[in-house]
């Protein structure tokens, strides 16, 4: 008896060190669970619970009650969704601050408890968990991947994330959608959006010289506005900087924008986009006193977001670091609330940025600009823009480059890939894993490339990676990959494209059968291999039909293949350029 009696005060004792050593969310069709919802829950909150719900239906069959917590009810076994003051005094968790993106999922007792800032934390809590422990994946907006299961089982849990950067910006057309940002934990798109995914955070404009002292507008009258080149004023140029009408008008419309549009957190004053910087005297005078043209832009940035910092304080004013300003100025640093964005147009992406001879003049500018700049954003470039569906093979280089940014304290991350159509080479997926990497850049970029490549094209999977992994193995050590390579590139060799070929014709055979969904994603793929055949043996290409295939195919899917021309603006220019016809 006394041998029994100690056993059953051990069994206690061990429940109360171990709350929970495996439960059951669901069964054969049944479940002893119910999700709450805190009484205070934010939209995001209600949100993620009534997911959450949606989709272990969609996994279990077993729609879970879902319920307030100043329900009355008994409750059995809980998921408990948001911060949970009982359990938070219990066991000594603060409550997070509302914006904070981190969050916990964990077990307390038999219960499940997903916890973290109300406005984004607790909702990227619930996605994770759908994601990591039930097997959901949100691969693109339209194509989420719900596996069906009769039985869950778990164990003690005690999960935590916080991401590793805090803005995190993907421009790829196909992810402009607030619930596909949401399920993958992006937070900021361009244009601001206030709704049921914890809102987006909005950056206000870019090259918005023109914008807020056009040309169209004031060269006719004011010629001074604008930059002498040459021994004389240009329009559609850059401003001239030292002009203090400029200056008046620069200032008064960034008020006036904020005033048109109070939701975004950042506002760009930034040069247009061309080189023709203003070369008069007493711009010339101040770009050398504070070493160069990037010093003269911050001289004029600094000066407006004085102002706009007395009327504002919250708001912030952002400028660039691009092309002919991307240098480190001189004896002027950047107000409290200018944000600097360095870009890396003139980069190569075949190779991390630490580790390329190409990039060691980007390198030496942004550990300059990290001990300068408070506030530092990466413009970041992840496509080939002069040929959205040539192969681009960087996937290598996507996580080491985010770690490179984050090494440099940058507040913001913006990707920037094909952004005017759907389509290109690899968009749906290069978009996935970026937004997988912007979260947490630890992850293993071919462990996410397998994940999305096996859920994402069916039986063509196995050709797609093969097809993936030959283009990656073109690049040799002394391959320069910038954004606007052509079809003649290196990499482009006889056998690759041979080889490229067989791969593309066998993935698109092992979906012939399946749905014109399937289908179409396959096609896609073998789209980059017509491509390159159009471009690089045009008149063969008439002839065997490619134009034709490639001609239908763009235009029924309105797929952008440049980034300068639409459609039939490139038809047009693909005719006269390649087949000397109009």
């Amino acid at each position: 008896m006394k041998c029994r009696k100690f056993l059953l005060t051990l069994a206690v004792a061990l429940v109360s060190i171990c709350p929970v050593m495996a439960g059951k969310l669901f069964k054969a069709g049944k479940s002893r669970y119910m999700i709450v919802v805190t009484s205070d829950a934010s939209p995001s909150e209600q949100t993620a619970a009534h997911e959450l719900q949606e989709y272990i239906n969609k996994i279990s069959g077993v729609k879970l009650e879902l319920l307030s917590d100043d329900n009355t009810t008994d409750y059995n076994k809980v998921i408990y969704i948001g911060y949970n003051s009982k359990y938070g005094a219990k066991l000594g968790i603060e409550c997070p601050a509302e914006g904070d993106e981190s969050f916990t999922y964990c077990t307390v007792g038999d219960d499940l408890w997903i916890y973290g800032g109300k406005q984004r934390g607790t909702m990227y809590g619930v996605y994770a968990f759908l994601e990591n422990e039930l097997g959901v994946r949100w691969y693109t907006k339209s194509c989420t991947k719900v596996p069906e299961r009769d039985t869950w089982s778990f164990g003690k849990l005690n999960h935590s994330e916080t991401p590793a950067v805090g803005i995190r910006q993907m421009d790829y057309f196909d992810s402009q959608d607030a619930a596909f940002l949401a399920h993958n934990k992006v937070n900021s798109i361009w244009n601001s959006q206030v709704n049921d995914y914890g809102n987006l955070v909005g950056y206000w404009g870019c090259h918005t010289f023109d914008a807020l002292v056009a040309s169209n507008k004031y060269f006719a009258t004011h010629p001074e506005y604008f930059s002498l080149r040459g021994g004389e004023r240009k329009p559609h140029t850059q401003l001239c900087l030292t002009n203090p009408d400029v200056l008046k008008l620069c200032t008064e419309g960034m008020l006036q924008t904020i005033k048109n549009n109070p939701n975004y957190w950042v506002y760009s004053l930034s040069q247009n986009d061309n080189q023709e910087y203003c070369q008069c005297e007493k711009c010339t005078e101040i770009a050398n006193r504070y070493g160069g043209q990037s010093g003269l832009l911050l001289w004029f940035v600094n000066q407006v977001a004085d102002v706009v910092k007395e009327h504002h304080p919250d708001k912030h004013i952002s400028t660039f670091a691009y092309q002919y300003t991307r240098g480190v100025p001189t004896g002027i640093t950047p107000r409290d609330n200018v944000v600097i964005r360095l870009c890396s147009i003139e980069c190569c992406f075949g190779h991390p940025l630490d580790a390329c001879d190409h990039n060691k003049p980007f390198m030496e500018d942004i550990r300059k600009w990290k001990d300068v700049a408070g506030k530092l954003f990466i413009w970041d470039y992840v496509t080939n823009f002069r040929q959205y569906l040539a192969p681009f093979p960087n996937f290598n280089v996507l996580a080491p480059n985010i770690k490179t940014f984050i090494d440099h304290n940058v507040i913001g991350i913006y990707e920037e890939g094909q952004y005017q159509s759907t389509g290109g080479s690899f968009a749906d997926l290069r978009t996935w894993v970026l937004n997988k990497l912007l979260w947490n850049p630890e992850q293993d970029t071919m462990a996410l490339v397998d994940d999305f490549i096996g859920g994402y094209y069916g039986a063509a999977a196995p050709y797609v990676r093969k097809y993936f992994n030959l283009c990656h193995k073109q690049l040799k050590d002394d391959t320069v990959l910038d954004i606007y390579y052509v079809e003649n590139h290196p990499i482009f060799s006889e056998e690759f494209l041979k080889r490229a070929n067989e791969l593309v014709d066998k993935a698109c055979q092992a979906v012939e059968n399946e749905s014109d969904e399937l289908k179409y994603r396959v096609d896609l793929v073998r789209l980059q291999m017509k491509y390159l055949h159009l471009v690089r043996d045009p008149h063969k290409a008439l002839e065997d039909g490619t134009y034709d295939y490639f001609v239908d195919f763009i235009r029924r899917h309105k797929i952008r293949v440049l980034e300068w021309e639409d459609v039939e603006g490139w038809i047009r220019w693909y005719n006269k350029t390649y087949l000397g016809r109009e």
